[in-house]
Order: C-alpha cells, then sequence, then structure tokens
C-alpha cells in the first residue's frame, strides 16, 4: 500500500459557496492508493501515523488540483506563425502553423501547466490530416506524453464532418475562389480522410484501450454546431448516452456562429443542438459567449456545463462571456485556457486573476466574481465537465488526491496584513515560482522546481530540434495557401450578414 501525510500550513479542501471555502489550519490530507483517505488537523493525522512520510514544509497552502477545462495544442499558435485575428481570420492563419512531434508538443504545454498547478486537462484534439489508423496513432501519441509526466487527461477528438473552412459547404465554398485556388483547396480538404464512422470507431477503440485507467479518460466531442451536420450531432448524443461519458462542444463562440445558427435551424444554436437531447450535465458548451437569456435558461434548466475561456475570447475578439449571469443563474462553469492564455503560455495561476477581474461591472452588488467562485471554477467545476467528473475536484475523504502546495512566504512577501484572508491573498498574488509540489493520484509529478518523471530540459530541446529541419512540401504549400486565402475568407465574412450574399448557401435542416 502506498500512503503519505501531506501537510499545509492551511489546507483548503473545497469551495462551500461563492464566499466561503472550508480550510483546516495547520492542517494535513492522509492518502493512501492515490485517494484522500482524511483531511484534519496534522497533529491528529501524524499521531495516528507516525510512521508515514510527509510532504509539505507545514508553510503552505495545500489546494485541490486545477483543472484546465480546454486545452487543444503544446506549442501556441504564436509559436507557430499564427497571430491573434478574428476567430473567423484565424482559422486561415492557422494553415500556417508547422507539422508537430505530438509527443513532444504536448509534454511542452504539460510542463507549463502543471507547474502552475494543474493536475487535470481536458484536451480536445482535432484536425489531423490522414486515415483513422494515423489519426489514432497520434491521439495515442498525445496520451503517451500525459501518461508519462503523470497528469489526468480526458481525452477527445473533435468531430468535424461538413463546413471544415468557413461556415458554409466545403464545395461550396472552393467554388466561390478564384481558379487557381480551387484545386490547392480541394488537395488541402483531401487531407482529411476521416469519416464520421471512422470518428466513431475511433473513440471506441480509444475508450477500450484506456477505459479502465486511473488518470486517463475519453470522451466525446461535436466539435462545433456549424462543424457537425445531423447525423454526427444524433451519432454523438446517442454514443454519449450509451456510455455515460460527457461531451464538450465549442459553441456560440462568436456572432457569425449566432448567425449560422439562425439560418441553419431558424433560432438558437442551443434550440438546435437541443433537439438532438444534447443538453445535460454530460455536455459541456466551450465559450458560450453569445449564448442569450433564454439559451441560458435552458442551459441551467438542463444541467448543462459552460467552459469559460476567458483569455482566448479576448485575443480572438469573441467578446466577453456572462460569467455572471451563468453564476446568478446556478450554471456549473469552468476555466479553461484554450490555446494559450492571456501571456502565451498555460498559467492557471493567472487564469484565475483574469476571470476574477475580467466581469467586475460597475455598481455595489454582489453579482460580480468572487474568489471562491473561481476556485470552484476551476477545481470542482472543471472537474464536472470532465471523465473523471466526481472522483476529483476536491479535498475530501474518497476523493483522488490531486492537490497543489503553494509556498507562503513568496505570495506574502514583503508583507501581507495578517487580516488579509488567506484565500484572497493567494488567488490574487500566488505566481509559478511558489509553486512547490504538485500530486496526481498521489504520486509527486512536480516538486522543487523539477518533474519527477521527465526531463524537461531534454524533451523541449528535442522539440525544438524537431522544429529546426526545413519546411516540408506540405508546409509550404499551406503557408502560401493561407496567404492568398485570407482576403477571400475576409470578404466572405464582411458581407456575412447580407442575407442576399449568402443566405442560398444555408439550406434548412432535415430534421426540424
Amino acid at each position: 500500500m502506498s500512503a503519505s501525510i501531506v501537510r499545509g500550513r492551511q489546507v483548503v479542501t473545497h469551495v462551500v459557496d461563492r464566499h466561503h471555502a472550508h480550510a483546516v489550519d495547520d492542517g494535513a490530507v492522509l492518502v493512501e492508493n492515490g485517494i484522500v483517505r482524511a483531511v484534519g488537523p496534522f497533529a491528529e493525522i501524524q499521531a495516528a501515523h507516525p510512521d508515514l512520510p510527509v510532504h509539505g514544509t507545514g508553510n503552505q497552502v495545500v489546494l485541490p488540483g486545477f483543472v484546465n477545462g480546454h486545452h487543444h495544442v503544446g506549442l501556441t499558435p504564436v509559436q507557430l506563425g499564427s497571430p491573434d485575428m478574428p476567430l473567423e481570420l484565424w482559422f486561415i492563419t492557422r494553415l500556417v502553423c508547422r507539422s508537430v512531434n505530438l509527443y513532444l508538443d504536448t509534454l511542452y504545454s504539460a510542463f507549463e501547466m502543471i507547474s502552475s498547478g494543474c493536475t487535470t486537462v481536458q484536451h480536445i484534439h482535432g484536425w489531423i490530416p490522414g486515415t483513422v489508423d494515423k489519426v489514432t496513432a497520434g491521439a495515442n501519441e498525445v496520451i503517451r506524453a500525459y501518461e508519462d509526466i503523470g497528469m489526468r487527461v480526458s481525452y477527445s477528438f473533435a468531430v468535424r464532418n461538413q463546413n471544415r473552412l468557413v461556415y458554409m459547404d466545403d464545395t461550396e465554398f472552393v467554388k466561390m475562389l478564384p481558379e487557381e485556388l480551387q484545386p490547392p483547396m480541394r488537395n488541402h480538404f483531401a487531407r482529411f480522410e476521416m469519416t464520421l464512422d471512422d470518428n466513431m470507431n475511433m473513440f471506441e477503440t480509444l475508450r477500450a484501450q484506456h477505459h479502465n485507467k486511473e488518470r486517463v479518460g475519453i470522451q466525446l466531442a461535436p466539435a462545433n454546431l456549424h462543424w457537425c451536420s445531423d447525423e454526427a450531432l444524433e451519432r454523438l448524443s446517442d454514443m454519449s448516452e450509451r456510455h455515460d461519458v460527457p461531451m464538450h462542444m465549442h459553441l456560440l463562440e462568436t456572432a457569425y456562429q449566432k448567425e449560422y445558427a439562425r439560418r441553419r435551424g431558424g433560432g438558437t444554436a442551443v434550440d438546435y443542438i437541443d433537439r438532438f437531447k444534447m443538453l445535460g450535465p454530460r455536455m459541456t458548451l466551450g465559450h458560450g459567449v453569445w449564448l442569450n437569456e433564454s439559451d441560458i435558461e435552458r442551459v441551467a434548466e438542463t444541467g448543462t456545463n459552460i467552459c469559460h475561456n476567458c483569455s482566448s475570447n479576448f485575443r480572438l475578439r469573441s467578446g466577453v462571456g456572462a460569467l455572471n449571469v451563468w453564476e446568478a443563474k446556478g450554471v456549473n462553469t469552468a476555466i479553461g485556457m484554450d490555446e494559450a492564455g492571456i501571456n502565451d503560455d498555460r498559467d492557471m495561476l493567472q487564469e484565475l486573476r483574469l476571470v476574477l477581474r475580467a466581469h467586475r461591472t460597475p455598481g455595489a452588488d454582489d453579482s460580480v466574481p468572487t474568489v471562491p467562485q473561481v476556485l470552484r471554477m476551476a477545481t470542482a467545476g472543471g472537474a464536472a465537465t470532465t471523465a473523471f467528473r466526481n472522483k476529483i475536484g476536491t479535498l475530501t475523504e474518497g476523493q483522488g488526491a490531486d492537490l497543489t502546495l503553494i509556498d507562503w512566504d513568496k505570495l506574502s512577501a514583503p508583507y501581507l496584513d495578517p487580516e488579509m484572508p488567506m484565500l484572497d491573498a493567494l488567488v490574487q498574488r500566488a505566481k509559478t515560482d511558489g509553486v512547490d509540489m504538485v500530486m496526481c493520484a498521489g504520486d509527486v509529478i512536480y516538486e522543487g522546481g523539477k518533474f519527477a518523471k521527465m526531463d524537461r530540459a531534454a524533451a523541449l530541446e528535442a522539440l525544438r530540434q524537431d522544429l529546426t529541419r526545413a519546411l516540408t512540401e506540405d508546409e509550404v504549400e499551406r503557408r502560401g495557401l493561407s496567404k492568398k486565402l485570407l482576403p477571400h475568407v475576409k470578404d466572405f465574412y464582411d458581407k456575412y450578414f447580407d442575407p442576399g450574399q449568402h443566405e442560398p448557401f444555408y439550406k434548412p435542416s432535415s430534421r426540424v
């Protein structure tokens, strides 16, 4: 039996409500076989288990491990040559990105997440060209990276089977392009050989491979309404129900997506996916920036989750999600860092502060985010959106022993008034250099700035060397195609809200 004691100046076990979290002063967590067995005063737990090793100095704050509720890639788009742009144009600039070693790339962002206190990630993968065998192999390389570093991953491969570049049919869009761009655009689409059947089969394959693993969960991801046909929505909903696995779906990230939903179904995107019984506790909506009041009411009524991707919404000009309204309606919310946070990294401590500050509307009421609220979003709220659901997110008996220790001296130096509540100080002041230790499933995976299972410097050097190679023919072709496509796509969206320009390309759904 593997057992240990984790000691803290304070042990924060869980958030009680918007204004309170439960904490034990000079506390400890008893860990056995990766599970929290008890939480209480350190003196009592040590007296009952005097021979167990003790982690922590007694001068650290112990928190549940953070959950990054929405993540895609390792090296950021900026690192790979794709600058921030409005989302719909950004899709085009993403064509310039290099093909990366998926194992090393995944490790890169895992290093950043863990060193900011994350123990679990919702990895929404996608857009890998090739056959189902190649894509499945790529998925397993991503999963292997998380397994090797010791982090939990809730993995899904995003299903896209239509409208893969702009919000209209691929074939119709190609016809709109100048003649010289049509062959390279058709060639680009042809690289993606996965059918809808392939996507369903890959989910079953990955689930069979990883279903019983403690730190790997496999779930489903309808990529977005515009990317999924009615058949895809129906089959994904049925698969989720059959296996009782969560779904994570980008939805209403931009105003253009809101208009797409109106043209496709005559109502909102939430109305549309509700027809396929997709709403409920198994569904998480990523972004949700353009949900209207009735949408939010329906989300709350059905127990659907929302993942708030604050940095991404700012960076890609998507808008500001109505977090204060979601909270008031009782919607469970998570925090995701998407491709990268506001500083082009994966720093969850910083993302907490951004969420805390971005929604401070004028007034003196109690409608704005609170410190306990954002901590809940990053722990239990995020956990509820993953394949691990009720197994992680708090430091209470029976939960997975996923936790983070943050040095008190570093966050309080050079002075902190004793009247300042500990949790307020931590969320508003803690930096990654104060993360002393991270434990996942009872294993220490990061301590003293070093990763227990992985040589960070060697992995990053291997990634650097992999990308010093010359561009492949495919990479050169995609870069040229991106530059030539951009003005045509911009023109498409410049006219998007003019019904006379594009309405004929959006046919009503066959399922109403």
